[in-house]
């Protein structure tokens, strides 16, 4: 039986492995505390996955490596939690090369989430970022018409000798949508694991190569999709889409909440509210709130999340979708404006979040 000793301790937890690292906890720097006081041990251990699972199959492992290799007796208190931002990135074996992964989420469909993706993504790209989007709404992919895309294929490209997918290339922004592999008129109907694993694919199987931010267009609600996207995926952040109306704003708080729970811990990088207001294009100075009136800011504040702007409802917006160039590629517009000043709130917001991480 061996004595109990941080010496001892940290060379039995040599042998416990993070299992999506591919490495032991202990030269993969994962331990943040370790203290022994007379029989008992309490440790602080981080795993790249945050999700419930992944933490307790690794308090098990550190328990059953403790009890069985030093002592049966000893009383093992273990805390697992999910990496910070900036441990995630450093860690980073899916997309390597990406700055910023965001996913772009809703409660409910219909809110006008896939245009305010695009156009922050059209935004980002024409303030010299560079880009990539994740169409990830797996049964209503919009990313081809919006891009003006549709009916083009991903090309392969090999990497370190493996054949990888090419995104396709519109207004310098790389984009990979379910879309692409699928019949425009044939309806997708997928169960969760297949939807997940074709999620997957177009983050390990795909080269995006050197970006800024990638921007990834979820699925409308909460779902299968979601968590595997957790899974899988290193986020940095999400940002939460709704319109004013009171509907629409119960699931926004639902959409909220799923990213603050314990198995996801993503930081919430703000609401957006689109169709603030309507602005018919001979009367450029009137507002009609429609929808109401400042009901996404109005729980922006309530949750005590970053409010990122408003988008008013113009019959712009919806023709530059429809063609395939975002609005915010337009010059001195309502609707552009309002993208652009979206898009400097959202780096500001991606820079102070990472910022908080780093220093605790």
């Amino acid at each position: 039986m061996a004595e109990l000793n941080r010496e001892v301790v940290l060379e039995v937890l040599g042998a416990v492995i993070e299992p999506d690292l591919k490495q032991d906890i202990v030269s993969a720097n994962l331990i943040e505390e370790l203290h022994i006081e007379g029989n008992k041990v309490k440790i602080k251990v981080l795993v790249k996955n945050p999700a419930l699972h992944a933490r307790r199959r690794m308090q098990e492992a550190i328990s059953f490596n403790l009890k069985t290799k030093i002592n049966s007796d000893i009383e093992v208190e273990a805390e697992v939690a999910g990496m910070p931002a900036e441990a995630r990135e450093a860690h980073r074996s899916i997309l390597p090369e990406v700055k910023h992964v965001v996913a772009i989420a809703s409660g409910k469909g219909g809110v006008g989430k896939s245009t305010v993706t695009a156009n922050l993504a059209g935004g980002l790209a024409k303030a010299g970022y560079r880009v990539g989007v994740v169409d990830a709404d797996i049964h209503g992919p919009s990313m081809p018409t919006m891009f003006d895309v549709v009916g083009e294929k991903p090309t392969m490209i090999e990497v370190d000798g493996k054949p990888m997918i090419n995104p396709v290339l519109s207004y310098g922004i790389k984009l990979l949508s379910i879309g692409f592999f699928t019949d425009q008129d044939n309806a997708v109907v997928w169960r969760g694991p297949m939807a997940a694993k074709a999620l997957t694919q177009m983050f390990t199987d795909a080269y995006w190569g050197k970006l800024d931010y990638l921007l990834i267009d979820l699925p409308p609600g909460t779902s299968d999709v979601h968590l595997s996207l957790v899974q899988t995926v290193p986020l940095d952040g999400a940002i939460v889409v709704s319109t004013p109306q009171e509907v629409a704003l119960a699931d926004a708080r639902k959409g909220v909440s799923m990213f603050k729970m314990d198995t996801i811990n993503v930081p919430v990088l703000g609401i957006v509210e689109n169709m603030a207001w309507f602005t018919p294009l001979e009367l450029p100075d009137n507002r009609y709130y429609i929808f109401g009136r400042d009901g996404a800011k109005n729980l922006a504040e309530g949750l005590e999340v970053p409010f990122l702007g408003q988008i008013p409802l113009v019959q712009g917006v919806r023709e530059a979708g429809d063609v395939g160039r975002p609005a915010v590629f337009q010059e001195n517009t309502p609707s552009s404006k309002a993208f652009e000043e979206l898009v400097r709130k959202f780096v500001e917001q991606v820079e102070a979040t990472k910022t908080k991480a780093v220093n605790g």
